[in-house]
């Protein structure tokens, strides 16, 4: 399922707002009707209100292809979810390379 919605959003939406998005993760509920999709941004300093307002618009299109794709009786709603690992690992990088380089300036070790 990840993966056809990854292509969908990909290659067959049109919308600018969804560009540069990749799907990281989806939860089932245990009856199947609802998908939490989790999505990042390829660019972290993009504006994932605006990504999360064109994934939303989109997901009528994007239910309606997945369902047609993976043939299932009812398929789940989709509700859109902002997943913030990605810029929260880049930012934790770059502290620890700071304190490396306070670090080495101040010739302690």
């Amino acid at each position: 399922m990840l993966r056809v919605l990854n292509e969908l959003v990909r290659f067959e939406t049109k919308d600018p707002a969804v560009d540069g998005v990749s799907l990281s993760a989806i939860e089932l509920t245990r009856d199947l009707s609802v998908a939490k999709v989790y999505f990042s941004l390829l660019n972290p300093q993009d504006d994932a209100e605006l990504a999360l307002a064109g994934l939303q618009r989109a997901s009528g299109f994007l239910r309606s292809k997945l369902g047609a794709s993976i043939k299932i009786r009812h398929t789940p709603e989709l509700r859109f979810i902002h997943d913030d690992s990605v810029a929260h690992s880049i930012r934790m990088s770059h502290l620890i390379e700071s304190a490396n380089k306070n670090r080495e300036t101040d010739g302690s070790r």
